[in-house]
């Protein structure tokens, strides 16, 4: 029953890494419509993705795909990709690349599913 936005990430892509505050400052922004924002880590062990995460002070839930079987499933190809899933579990939205979080034009795609 809530939005769900997937963020497929790696600690190695620069961009990916960028992206992350912008996606909590976007999760933050959101929570009382119901967002709940999940980095899912691409392909990488737990001990790295923890190093990662308590450096960056991460703040966001973090998943781990170390099979790479659930960017797979939603046909992930290119990191960062984020999807947005709505209230009934479709797929609503995706992004690949950085695109501005806090500019009109995700606000605008968004606006419709809360």
């Amino acid at each position: 029953g809530r939005v769900v936005l997937l963020n497929f990430w790696a600690s190695w892509c620069q961009p990916c890494v960028d992206e992350l505050p912008a996606l909590e400052r976007l999760a933050a922004r959101h929570a009382e419509q119901g967002l709940q924002v999940m980095a899912v880590n691409f392909r990488q062990v737990d001990r790295t993705v923890s190093r990662f995460v308590a450096r960056q002070g991460l703040a966001l839930p973090v998943l781990l795909d170390v099979t790479g079987s659930v960017a797979e499933h939603w046909t992930v190809r290119i990191l960062p990709t984020s999807i947005v899933i709505d209230r009934q579990g479709r797929a609503a939205l995706f992004a690949i690349g950085d695109p501005d979080w806090t500019g009109a034009a995700v606000r605008q795609a968004l606006d419709p599913l809360w």
